[in-house]
């Protein structure tokens, strides 16, 4: 299967090596290049790439605004890219509905590997990131509101179990294996708590799952 990747980097000898690593893996296709938010967003809402690589710092529209706007329009997985894991970057852009964040630092294999995780609709963390997220995680839960609570007991017995599954970071084909279903159930059902709770990325799940206490 073709992976189509849109690359949104506003430094364009940047833009060029990740272009350039990517155009090397067969199952890759470059499907647009953007220089700034705004441009990515049309692109992303034009070309419908399955993974946005996404730079947090860019001019006209920021990364984290460009990844809001990205997931609102359902135009495609967005995979933030930065040189700093501050907290701001980093929870600013899960909110906005990144399905993952990623260092610049990183090998090229593992950068390959993070765009795979990302489009087969898994989360992808930095391991810095992962830290504190835990972390956060380890602190007393912070409250959930009311209608959140209601949304989640609204949910069906296996999408709780699901949700529960996504709190303990497995990927779809992890839950698939525990709670005995194929991959492409697990998709639906994700796709389904998603859509009830009105939450942009797995992630988002996953963090909601750990403030209710949810375990499997």
């Amino acid at each position: 299967m073709t992976i189509r990747v849109l690359v949104a980097e506003d430094q364009a000898a940047v833009r060029a090596a990740l272009v350039m690593i990517l155009r090397a893996e067969p199952e890759f296709e470059v499907v647009g290049q953007a220089a700034d938010g705004e441009e990515a967003v049309r692109l992303a809402l034009e070309l419908r790439p399955d993974v946005v690589l996404m730079d947090v710092q860019m001019p006209r529209l920021d990364g984290v605004s460009a990844t809001r706007e990205v997931v609102a329009a359902g135009a495609g997985q967005v995979l933030v890219l930065t040189t700093f894991d501050l907290d701001e970057y980093v929870y600013g852009a899960l909110r906005a509905g990144a399905s993952g964040f990623l260092l610049k630092d990183l090998e090229a294999d593992a950068l390959i590997e993070g765009i795979r995780t990302v489009a087969r609709g898994d989360g992808m963390l930095a391991p810095s990131v992962t830290k504190r997220l835990i972390g956060t995680f380890a602190r007393p839960e912070r409250p959930v509101g009311p209608e959140a609570r209601a949304a989640v007991g609204a949910l069906t017995g296996r999408e709780r179990e699901v949700l529960a599954c996504l709190g303990a970071g497995m990927s779809n084909v992890e839950i698939a294996a525990r709670l005995e279903m194929a991959e492409a159930t697990t998709k639906t059902h994700v796709s389904r708590i998603l859509a009830k709770l009105r939450l942009r990325s797995r992630v988002q799940a996953a963090i909601l799952a750990q403030d209710l206490g949810l375990t499997i």
